[in-house]
């Protein structure tokens, strides 16, 4: 169904073509002044230039065909305002209207689209024996929102991890685990049975063993030629170096699952970087026969560089002098794969935007070198930093980077202090804490635009007031208690019909929640999940405007208490809504 501004835009719009004008003019906005309206036209101080006619005159027409036409009744009033404004009020009837379709709607006004795309998002971007810290939170937060957002738009969609597991961290890992273990059977070249199943070393062994190795690399060049040795033999396919590296995947994701799953976060693929390698020769072989690649002191390139482009983008490297591949040519490999697999008609990165460049010199190539077409977007989600209170980058308070399960457990302790005073058993406070702390985390973030920097402010993400996680969860919370108590007291409605009362705190509320259609569709077509909170915020903020004005389950108007209580159901249900959008939760009490 149309989103309630557009049909009120409808309305306008054939009252401007009525009236003898264009009737593009006649588009409708939420008002900026919502003490004198709400909604407002501007059009015809746009118009009056081509018509040569004072703009106020020209609202006087449309506001003139629209009260003496069919749709009058649509408005409780609607004004022409010098120089030139149109303020509308809609009717309260007219309103309730609305709602009533959408309560009806199994999808809440949300058009599933006519012609689904496959949608690709690659988001979480992890890589193999490390673990997870605050700098991977934001890929697969707002990854996982855009699945959900785009999923229930309904395109097909396919989350993947896209883990890192194919570079030198690997060669490291090995070398030192050599220097270490050297009897393991992985390191005798000529061993050919079968190697153990379960690992020589534990996930905290590889927290350890990696850092170590790094930073050693660092200061001793023969130790970081053997890492860089043992990595190439690796992807030459040296038996006990694959059985090692099997074992580093295996014993990872293990790790990671654990942690994305309390983040809510899930992926339909859990695909590697080693998985694009088998389509790389064919790729390089493909761009040199199209002329598309050419040495450049001794590596292999492809020019990006537009005679549009105002700054310079350097070539897009395909193999170093050395021949080995890059990070590049194991993104381009991955998209050749995902073309194959997929067909997609999108393929969306939710990655930082510092690697914009990057991403824009990749997808030249790509579409370059024909690896993908024109009918194909290739999306480039770029988010901003998550800092501490100094603006920095978040760090822990010795300098290190802050471990993200270690994020999550300050959260939720933080929250169960917040909730010690509740009548609620130790255990389901614990556990209560933790969908808590989760919204704390999830919406501090979303509620930000992607691009942009925010500060991690625990106070303020774990506060019940204010544009918060937990704010949202108390409203549908209190929500659920209502309609608890109206099931006890025997007055839940028979239908879930919803009337107009000419209570002021209800229309606002109404005008909150038909604002829902226009809101989706924002944050599905911009890759937003930041408007889905805008949203919820709003809705919650007069829902409970509207519970604190009025006695709703202790209504003696029985007809006034049934629409209401079908009201704060609807409310409930867009809620829930919002938030599964989220990957968020309600807890049953707070």
């Amino acid at each position: 169904m149309n989103s309630f501004i557009n049909n009120i835009e409808g309305i306008i719009k054939k009252a401007f073509e009525t009236a003898g004008y264009n009737s593009e003019y006649g588009k409708v906005k939420i008002s900026d002044r919502p003490d004198l309206c709400e909604f407002q036209c501007n059009g015809a101080l746009s118009a009056a230039k081509e018509y040569h006619k004072a703009p106020f005159m020209i609202a006087d027409d449309v506001v003139k065909v629209v009260t003496e036409g069919v749709n009058a009744e649509c408005f409780e009033d609607i004004q022409s305002v010098k120089p030139g404004f149109i303020n509308i009020k809609v009717s309260p009837s007219y309103l309730v209207e609305y709602l009533n379709s959408m309560n009806e709607d199994e999808n809440l006004g949300i058009e599933k689209s006519a012609t689904p795309d496959t949608i690709v998002i690659d988001y979480g971007g992890a890589n193999v024996a490390k673990p997870l810290h605050v700098g991977h939170l934001r890929s697969a937060i707002i990854g996982e929102s855009l699945k959900r957002i785009l999923k229930y738009k309904g395109h097909n969609v396919v989350g993947d991890v896209h883990l890192g597991d194919w570079g030198l961290q690997i060669g490291l890992i090995i070398t030192e685990l050599h220097k270490r273990q050297p009897d393991l059977v992985y390191f005798d070249e000529s061993y050919e049975g079968e190697y153990p199943e379960e690992a020589p070393f534990t996930m905290s062994d590889l927290e350890e063993i990696y850092p170590y190795a790094n930073a050693y690399s660092k200061e001793h060049e023969d130790y970081k030629a053997l890492a860089q040795t043992a990595t190439q033999e690796l992807q030459s396919g040296r038996r006990g170096y694959r059985a090692i590296w099997q074992h580093i995947i295996d014993v990872s994701v293990a790790d990671l699952k654990v942690i994305y799953t309390k983040l809510n976060v899930s992926f339909d693929l859990w695909k590697k970087e080693s998985d694009a390698q088998e389509y790389i020769p064919d790729m390089i072989h493909d761009m040199k026969e199209g002329g598309y690649a050419h040495i450049d002191q001794g590596a292999l390139v492809v020019d990006v560089q537009e005679e549009t482009d105002t700054q310079t983008i350097p070539p897009c490297m395909i193999l170093k002098s050395n021949g080995a591949t890059l990070y590049n040519t194991t993104d381009l490999a991955t998209i050749v794969e995902r073309r194959k697999l997929f067909n997609p008609n999108r393929i969306v990165y939710v990655v930082d935007k510092r690697q914009s460049l990057y991403f824009e010199q990749v997808f030249r190539c790509a579409r370059k070198t024909k690896i993908i077409g024109d009918d194909v977007t290739l999306k480039f989600v770029g988010f901003g930093t998550m800092n501490g209170k100094d603006g920095k980058p978040f760090k822990t308070r010795d300098g290190g980077v802050l471990r993200l399960e270690k994020l999550i457990q300050e959260v939720e302790e933080s929250v169960e202090e917040k909730m010690a005073d509740r009548d609620m058993d130790e255990a389901l406070i614990k556990e209560t804490a933790k969908i808590i702390g989760l919204a704390a985390i999830k919406y501090g973030d979303l509620s930000n635009q992607a691009s942009k920097d925010y500060v991690f402010d625990l106070d303020r993400f774990t506060s019940f007031e204010g544009n918060t996680g937990p704010y949202i969860l108390y409203t549908a919370v209190r929500i659920k208690s209502l309609l608890r108590k109206a099931e006890e007291l025997n007055i839940l409605p028979a239908d879930e019909k919803i009337v107009s009362t000419g209570n002021e705190a209800e229309k606002n509320v109404s005008l909150s929640i038909v604002k829902w259609t226009e809101a989706f569709e924002d944050a599905a077509e911009n890759y937003a999940p930041h408007k889905i909170c805008q949203y919820l915020y709003e809705l919650s903020e007069s829902f409970n405007g509207f519970y604190h004005d009025n006695k709703i389950v202790t209504n003696e108007n029985e007809d006034e208490r049934a629409s209401w209580i079908n009201l704060s159901k609807l409310c409930l249900k867009l809620i829930e809504n919002g938030l599964d959008l989220l990957g968020l939760t309600i807890p049953e009490q707070m």
